[in-house]
């Protein structure tokens, strides 16, 4: 092959001097047509100066957008001489130049949308019958063109597949329900960038980006994912596309100032060749030192920024490229065009054709193209990279053929809409060349990228493939040899921390720090270390121990209280008959010991190692046992309220007080306490901490509560009783040689509020091992006050007072 196109190549140069007829071959009838949208030509021709609706030409011809154009005709015409793909149906082609400039694209896309046969777009309420123009579009190559046209492509759901463009935001299959790419979207690439980065540790960079839809959306997306690679971007910036603007070459200037400013070695560049090319002619102008320059498909196979002056002096220029098969027969192909449309019997055909196409409408605007040879395409044919064009193609034939029920003989003649393409899209993989093909959810074909480097051999730029990604990324760093200062150029902007120190955050950059010595006592959650120390200590558990000091008084305190308890029921128990008794309350007294007992007993569940289950059953006892002994106060209260404060009302209600169906009253309030234990658990009982913050070198295991609600509505039932005694009892007069019952159970309940009150100030504000201590200390008070309170008086009065034990005595008041 390449001594037929070098033969092809010296004769298409000699026969070049007078024009072609290159522009006539866009456009064929078929029986459906394909619309095409490819930047033949660049640099607008007073854009900014336009006032009236009139055509907008460029200047000058964009090579690469011819070949991919010549890709997209190699791959119908191939498909036309078919005889399995498509039987019997021709394809034909509409191919349009877009410029680069969206208001090109957008003209050329309200052609493809006219009515078939006519060059006017119907206002209809449902377009499922509309035969449009074209059956779907291959293009256009820039992000910021398809995000114009596939809005509008997709409304009317005309399959739209580009070629070129990979910015996320096509991804939104919502927003474009039509659009398809045969290239992957950014979020690869820069995850690509990402890990190239991490591989030769490098995290102090700058970012540069073309100031459009492409390169402000890549520049985005590397920014949200550098952070996570810990990555830090010493310099974010944007470069105009526009060169013509008076602003252009300042803003150039300043970037390249920046660059200098911040001292980076590491310099990603997202951008479309004619913006790389201003930015380089500018870094080599003002004589930046050499850089190592991460590059993109956009421009690192570009000619334009490979042809600038003296361009070996920027460094190093590594970059990714998409993986991407080549397209056998292609480049005679086109050798064999150059050749043919120098031809007068071709070139006639070629009009003809044209005649039939309704050329009237809107020409092709590449009238360049009639002026070029094989010779001044021949660099960019044997690198441009057609297979995402060619693959393009080949999806829409292969929706086609499925659409219209197609055989390997044969395609029925039934009539298809562009709509109905879309299902077989989206659901059918296809092969091309034996290699097979299938759009994903986003409709986007991630096929992975090739990772190259610009080599330079005597002058000569060679694209050397020095890795591979896919899932992951694999170098051969034996291959790349940096033309930079340094065979391994370095970017950080910090120093390697010694043993012993950690990296403090300056600046506004989170890779950028100072390294400090480590203080005393700074630690990971489960180990500490001493100031300065490169050993760490495993952490001890700390709880309240049995074997504690402090523990064992808790203990003998608490055997105390348990020993007097049982003391006073015994006691209670061998003169239940008598008076004094009687009137406190009865059997209930010893009830209420019995809950006191188990009260105090409870204090061993807050010592030892806490769980999850302890944390749960302390506080669910702790309101249990209170509430039986409240209980039985409640009972004594209101019979008092009844007996002083009502008497007419005393013989009825007294009934209920009294005798058995006391033991009613009892049950009730403990069923009620049981119900409110029920929604504490459902609401969110006590659970186990380990806390690292309150000590140094241990972890503290403290029960934490979790819901404050719900502890409230546990324990403020108890205190609702409690109130309900006090309102009942303090105002209760009696004779003054009475003992007087009510006034015990008033102290008792003045007691317990003041108790609770110091209880809550102290328990929210520790939160060290003496919150176990505070908690055992409280029920041992407690049981305390209300034996010293009510019934240590009584068992005096027993022992020592027995006159006072008589029917005549004791008071009730």
């Amino acid at each position: 092959m390449v001594p037929d196109l070098l033969l092809c190549l010296s004769f298409g140069y000699a026969a070049a001097l007078k024009p072609t007829c290159l522009s006539a071959q866009f456009r064929r009838p078929g029986d459906y047509i394909i619309g095409g949208l490819f930047p033949f030509g660049m640099d607008t021709i007073n854009l900014t100066a336009r006032s009236e609706p009139t055509l907008v030409v460029c200047e000058r011809l964009f090579v690469d957008g011819l070949i991919w154009a010549l890709g997209m005709k190699f791959a119908i015409d191939q498909i036309n001489n078919s005889t399995s793909l498509l039987p019997g149906v021709k394809l034909g082609y509409d191919i349009y130049d877009t410029c680069f400039e969206p208001l090109v694209a957008l003209q050329t896309s309200l052609l493809f949308l006219t009515r078939n046969g006519t060059s006017g777009i119907g206002v209809l309420c449902n377009y499922t019958d509309y035969q449009p123009r074209v059956t779907a579009v291959i293009g256009p190559h820039k992000s910021d063109l398809c995000l114009l046209t596939a809005k509008l492509f997709s409304f009317f759901l005309i399959p739209q597949v580009s070629y070129k463009a990979s910015s996320e935001k096509l991804s939104n299959t919502d927003l474009y329900p039509s659009f398809y790419r045969t290239v992957p979207s950014d979020k690869n690439l820069v995850e690509a960038v990402a890990l190239l980065l991490n591989k030769f540790g490098w995290n102090w960079i700058a970012t540069i980006a073309s100031d459009d839809e492409y390169g402000r959306g890549a520049q985005e997306l590397f920014l949200s994912t550098a952070g996570n690679h810990s990555i830090c971007i010493a310099f974010e910036g944007l470069i105009p596309t526009d060169l013509t603007d008076s602003k252009a070459k300042n803003q150039l200037e300043d970037t390249i100032k920046l660059i200098n400013k911040t001292k980076v070695n590491i310099i990603v560049l997202f951008a479309f060749s004619q913006p790389v090319q201003a930015l380089l002619e500018h870094s080599i102008r003002m004589g930046l030192s050499k850089k190592v320059w991460i590059g993109t498909e956009a421009w690192m196979l570009s000619n334009i920024a490979a042809s600038i002056p003296n361009i070996q002096s920027i460094g190093t220029v590594l970059g990714f490229i998409m993986k991407a098969g080549t397209v056998p027969g292609f480049q005679k192909y086109v050798a064999d065009l150059f050749t043919s449309v120098q031809q007068d019997k071709f070139c006639q055909e070629s009009r003809e054709f044209h005649h039939l196409m309704n050329s009237d409408m809107l020409d092709v605007h590449c009238k360049e193209c009639d002026h070029i040879s094989l010779h001044n395409v021949s660099s960019t044919l044997s690198r441009s990279l057609i297979q995402p064009v060619y693959v393009a193609v080949y999806g829409v034939a292969h929706a086609l053929h499925r659409a219209l029920g197609c055989t390997h003989q044969a395609c029925p003649k039934v009539s298809i809409r562009s709509w109905q393409l879309l299902h077989f899209m989206n659901t059918f993989p296809f092969k091309v060349n034996g290699q097979s093909f299938r759009f994903d959810q986003s409709h986007g074909t991630n096929t992975g990228y090739k990772l190259i480097l610009w080599s330079w051999k005597n002058s000569t730029l060679t694209y050397l493939p020095v890795g591979d990604y896919e899932e992951s990324l694999s170098i051969d760093k034996s291959q790349i040899q940096f033309h930079t200062a340094d065979q391994k150029p370095t970017s950080e902007c910090f120093r390697r921390c010694k043993p012993g120190q950690f990296r403090r955050i300056k600046g506004f950059h989170l890779c950028c720090y100072d390294c400090t010595d480590c203080p005393e006592n700074t630690f990971w959650k489960h180990q500490w270390a001493p100031g300065r120390s490169t050993r760490c200590y495993d952490r001890s558990e700390r709880y309240l121990f049995w074997s504690q000091p402090l523990t064992l008084a808790l203990l003998t305190l608490m055997s105390i209280t348990v020993s007097l308890t049982c003391l006073a029921a015994v006691l209670f128990l061998k003169n239940l008959k008598t008076p004094l008794v009687q009137a406190s309350g009865g059997k209930l007294n010893l009830f209420a010991l019995l809950t006191l007992t188990l009260l105090c007993l409870s204090c061993c569940l807050y010592i030892g190692k806490p769980s999850n289950d302890l944390c749960m059953i302390q506080q669910m006892v702790y309101a249990l046992c209170l509430n039986g002994c409240f209980s039985t106060f409640l009972i004594k209260s209101l019979e008092i309220t009844l007996v002083t404060e009502f008497p007419r009302c005393a013989p009825t209600f007294l009934r209920w007080l009294t005798q058995r169906r006391a033991w009613l009253l009892v049950a009730l309030s403990l069923l009620t306490e049981c119900l409110l234990c029920f929604c504490y658990l459902r609401l969110g009982p006590d659970y186990l901490v380990s806390d690292y913050k309150s000590l140094p070198t241990e972890v503290l295991l403290v029960c934490n509560t979790e819901s404050w609600f719900a502890f409230a509505l546990m324990h403020g039932y108890n205190g609702c009783l409690a109130f309900v005694c006090f309102l009942c009892t303090f105002m209760v007069q009696t004779s003054g040689k009475k003992y007087n019952i009510a006034r015990g159970i008033t102290f008792t309940i003045l007691i317990y509020f003041i108790i609770w009150i110091f209880f809550i100030a102290i328990f929210v504000t520790l939160k060290t091992v003496l919150r176990s201590v505070t908690q055992i200390g409280t029920i041992l008070t407690t049981c305390l006050g209300i034996l010293g309170i009510y019934y240590i008086p009584k068992c005096y009065i027993i022992l020592l007072k027995p006159d006072m034990n008589t029917d005549k005595s004791p008071g009730n008041g």
